[in-house]
């Protein structure tokens, strides 16, 4: 039968589920967990104050764990290594090569610069260096373009930390508004509660009928219904602070309330927006990374010239060489031999005869080789490019159309920011106006709420009327809160375009 019935509270809404909590006179025991949860949540960081976060902590916990801050810093540092190897490039070049082989059939045999016909092993070492003497100044303006790159990419995970941390102070001020949201709801749940206590005496007195009993029971579940919103609203804001501060969600983590309240930040009407626009120009990471951007589009174009002109290097090279058939011959004396006849008048025969010649062979050993066939040039090289396809004129065109987009990026950049700090200085402006607007509205729906219950604890009023003015001063005071904590980002925002540090 339970079971059942908490099958049917499933599928009701919520109106219908606080006003059967109402008839049930149930409302008392949810009020009491609503408020343990709450004095719970806003107690955690007085016991627990290894995990109380603030404003300053946040930001710089985002700045050192965000990934889009760590994927800008391994974007920077490949333009680090980029402008590192375009520096080496200007060092001479140096290469060893070998190689080995056996030959077949007809060839030139290595040692000997010779033809022959036979089969044998060769090893043919060889050291090659360059060294660029004058390319029309493209490695040095590569190395700028790239330096420019590198400061750009710099600037730009410097813009992307100041981003964060501005996100961070309006997650943050989010969750301090929710958190001073709870605190109204609770406050109006404890008024409500004893509003209603105080009916029951009456009613039980005959002074009051039923019917105010019931109307102040559905106020109060209405309250305990805003406050369980308002902790949820809480639970969310925290969440999101800590995705964004890429913390895992399942750390114990609450926030330090400072004690803010709009004050000499107020005097930014003072402030012209283009003063606000001027220093902001001045140290905005964004505008210097566009400003750099241009110069090493700059130097690109330079760089793609000089691939149109001569270039002019020095070459070494150093080798030497072995084979396996190359042999030293040596001729030693051998008597005499018959070389011939020699037939003279009378038909008489005579023997011819010459010394002999003992011919010997011997390999020759491997490091005489390499010592005796040792060679070393050096060389002027001068390469004119004549036609490449286009390819080096279409570079040059690219590059200037590159720096055009750079040059129409860096405009785009100050007009945004340009129109970004006039719409914050007039949000600013609007934010102060409806502050003073919803503080001066508080102030009276207190002063009105204070005569209705003086009035409704006389009989002049009735409950109805008690009841409106109560809400309209909850609604009063919840359009503070968030007027307050609308107007202090605005204000942040300010401070974020002036460059100063954002802290509470």
């Amino acid at each position: 039968m339970y079971c059942k019935k908490i099958i049917n509270f499933a599928s009701i809404t919520v109106t219908e589920f606080f006003n059967y909590i109402c008839r049930m006179r149930l409302f008392l025991p949810i009020l009491i967990i609503c408020l343990s949860v709450n004095t719970n949540a806003s107690a955690q960081p007085a016991v627990n104050l290894d995990n109380v976060w603030t404003l300053q902590h946040c930001v710089q916990y985002a700045i050192n764990h965000n990934i889009s801050i760590k994927q800008d810093s391994l974007t920077a540092r490949l333009a680090k290594y980029t402008l590192q190897q375009t520096r080496f490039s200007q060092l001479p070049t140096l290469s060893a090569n070998g190689s080995f082989g056996r030959s077949f059939g007809r060839s030139i045999n290595p040692a000997t610069n010779q033809f022959v016909d036979a089969s044998y092993n060769s090893f043919v070492p060889t050291v090659n260096g360059n060294l660029l003497l004058f390319g029309w100044l493209q490695v040095r303006n590569t190395i700028e373009r790239n330096r420019y790159s590198l400061e750009a990419s710099l600037a730009d995970l410097d813009q992307l930390k100041d981003d964060i941390s501005l996100n961070v102070a309006n997650s943050f001020l989010t969750a301090l508004l929710t958190q001073e949201q709870i605190n109204i709801s609770r406050k109006q749940v404890g008024l409500s509660q004893a509003q209603l206590d105080q009916t029951k005496a009456f009613a039980e007195a005959g002074r009051l009928p039923e019917l105010n009993v019931a109307q102040l029971e559905s106020q109060l579940a209405t309250d305990s219904a805003n406050l369980i919103n308002s902790i949820a609203n809480y639970n969310a804001a925290i969440l999101d602070l800590k995705a964004l501060l890429n913390l895992d969600f399942s750390v114990p983590f609450s926030i330090r309330v400072p004690d803010v309240q709009p004050g000499a930040e107020m005097m930014v009407s003072n402030l012209q927006p283009e003063e606000v626009y001027e220093k902001a120009q001045m140290h905005f990471s964004s505008v210097k990374g566009s400003k750099l951007r241009v110069s090493a589009a700059e130097k690109g174009v330079a760089a793609a010239k000089g691939i149109l002109y001569p270039q002019l290097s020095l070459g070494y090279q150093l080798g030497t060489n072995w084979a396996s058939n190359y042999e030293n011959i040596t001729y030693t004396p051998n008597g005499y031999q018959q070389t011939g006849i020699t037939d003279s008048i009378g038909g008489r025969v005579y023997p011819v005869y010459g010394p002999g010649i003992k011919t010997t062979t011997s390999p020759i050993p491997f490091n005489k080789q390499f010592n005796n066939n040792f060679r070393e040039g050096l060389f002027l090289n001068m390469s004119i490019p004549l036609f490449n396809s286009w390819q080096s004129q279409y570079a040059v065109r690219q590059a200037r159309i590159n720096l055009a987009q750079q040059q129409l990026a860096e405009y785009n950049t100050e007009l945004t920011l340009k129109q970004n700090v006039y719409k914050a200085h007039n949000s600013a402006l609007n934010s102060i106006q409806k502050y003073n607007a919803a503080k001066r509205a508080d102030e009276a729906a207190k002063r009105a709420l204070d005569f209705a219950r003086k009035r409704y604890d006389l009989g002049l009023t009735s409950t109805v009327d008690l009841l409106v003015t109560e809400n309209s001063e909850f609604a009063a005071a919840s359009n503070l809160v968030s007027a307050k904590y609308d107007l202090i980002f605005k204000l942040k925002v300010i401070d974020y375009y002036l460059g100063k540090e954002l802290k509470l």
